[in-house]
């Protein structure tokens, strides 16, 4: 099958959005406020109106129905996060089987900054008594600070959940540093402890990033003991903005401002929409944005919030496009990540098409994505959670992936894909990641010195007419709870 699918030169400079769809999403826009008042008239509450928020935080139009949803979804994930650590180190297991433990004793460090994030949500929503959340970030905190091997404040990959030990041989890595830095900095900004705040500083600031620039410009993957640094470089648009913005944000090791401009930004487009991308799987539009906070902002080249909600779409429509090939693709069944297969582990995604595409379904390609089209993905999960049922649905959450035509069912749940879900469950529904995370002086630097300034209302359908509604009816989490679910008590 070939793709209706180009690759252009350039940044993308003007608006990454046709007027159609523009004019399209405002009228969408616009709905959302009677969606809002309505909600409000009949005493439903409405949770994404959450007080705090950055200046263009929106509401998703979400029911009451979304929401319990929702809440099963992101209770399940962070269930993941509390369960598979060793609890005297506190690093979080990269993978576990879906139903319980097993022996498996891989840790990751960007599961774990997925991890430290969750814990704050847990916090947040009330899942657990406070005392026990502030004790598991004190552990980790307290691990990477003092314990942990590093190299100019970068850590290993993959290690060893009971003896901290470097596993694989794996590099020393900057994309992982990266995740776990992200939720240090989640716990600093959320949690009223002196020694988590000293902590998280002391694991940010010792962090060398011009020295993982290697005399260039463009930050090395990673380094070895026993080869030196890794070839490759951050050089091509994906994942790797978090990266520069927590480096360009050091008041210790500071990136020259030079870097944001030293990676490329390759224009794509499919069927009409034009956006900048990578060949590579659906997760790079989502990362970076989990918990940097990008809406209303644009850099000289983008709204990068836009242009992921523009890959997303695109995603969507090329997973449709496939149906002939694969039948059970379609619109409340769609969505390709990196992930588990029947064959293994599988980098695949489109378009363009990459990988061994087979008619998988990955919960994360839609949970993690949420954000960016939020009705399309909630259609997706809700599928996936009442027509798949017992077969996918398991202690943590969504399995990793499964395949509809051939009846396979993953095993397992991999860190990454259940803290991205949960995450950018949490960020659709009430903003509080990013509005937690940007509260870190580091992270507004990063963005300023990248050159990021407000976009143009007009860009967003409205949205400052939709933060006063937000904020002229929004309570906190804690006043709309009526009591916790657990009553202090660990999730069973």
């Amino acid at each position: 099958m070939v793709d209706s699918f180009q690759i252009r030169p350039g940044s993308v400079r003007g608006n990454c959005i046709s007027r159609r769809r523009f004019l399209a999403d405002t009228v969408r826009w616009a709905g959302t406020i009677s969606l809002v008042s309505v909600a409000g008239s009949v005493g439903i509450p409405f949770q994404s109106s959450y007080p705090g928020l950055s200046s263009l935080a929106f509401p998703m139009g979400f029911t009451t129905a979304d929401e319990m949803l929702l809440e099963e979804i992101e209770k399940a994930s962070f269930l993941f996060f509390w369960e598979q650590v060793d609890p005297v180190v506190g690093v979080v297991k990269d993978r576990s089987l879906a139903n319980s433990s097993d022996p498996r004793g891989i840790g990751s460090i960007a599961a774990t900054g997925f991890g430290l994030t969750a814990l704050c949500i847990a916090d947040e929503r009330g899942w657990m008594a406070k005392k026990k959340l502030e004790q598991r970030v004190h552990t980790t905190l307290r691990f990477f600070a003092k314990r942990a091997q590093h190299q100019h404040g970068f850590f290993y990959h993959w290690m060893n959940v009971h003896t901290a030990a470097r596993e694989f041989n794996s590099e020393i890595s900057s994309i992982d540093t990266a995740i776990l830095l992200c939720g240090v900095l989640v716990c600093c900004a959320h949690f009223k402890d002196a020694e988590i705040r000293d902590l998280a500083t002391q694991i940010y600031e010792r962090v060398d990033w011009p020295w993982m620039l290697n005399g260039g410009m463009q930050l090395s993957h990673g380094w070895r003991p026993e080869t030196g640094f890794i070839p490759g470089r951050w050089d091509v648009y994906c994942e790797l903005m978090m990266i520069y913005l927590l480096g360009l944000g050091s008041s210790t090791h500071p990136l020259p401002a030079e870097t944001w401009e030293s990676w490329t930004r390759p224009q794509f487009e499919y069927e009409g929409e034009r956006f900048i991308g990578s060949y590579a799987p659906l997760f790079v539009h989502q990362y970076s944005q989990a918990w940097f906070d990008f809406r209303g902002k644009r850099d000289a080249h983008a709204d990068f919030f836009e242009n992921s909600t523009i890959a997303t779409r695109v995603h969507k429509e090329w997973c449709l496009s496939l149906a002939k090939e694969f039948p059970d693709y379609s619109e409340d069944l769609w969505g390709i990540t990196a992930s588990d297969s029947a064959h293994g582990y599988a980098v695949w995604g489109g378009p363009p098409r990459m990988g061994p595409i087979d008619g998988t379904i990955v919960p994360a390609a839609a949970g993690g994505s949420l954000p960016f089209l939020p009705q399309d993905t909630l259609r997706v999960l809700r599928t996936i959670r009442e027509q798949h049922g017992k077969r996918v649905w398991r202690r943590y959450g969504f399995v990793d992936a499964f395949n509809p035509l051939t009846g396979w069912v993953d095993p397992d749940v991999i860190g990454l894909n259940v803290g991205i879900t949960l995450l950018m469950a949490e960020n659709a529904r009430t903003g509080f990641v990013w509005d937690t995370f940007m509260k870190n002086e580091e992270a507004r630097r990063g963005m300023d010195r990248a050159g990021f300034e407000p976009g143009r209302a007009a860009d967003h359908g409205g949205m400052e007419v939709l933060q006063m509604l937000r904020r002229a009816t929004g309570q906190s989490l804690t006043s709309l709870r009526a009591e916790k679910d657990f009553a202090g008590e660990e999730l069973a």
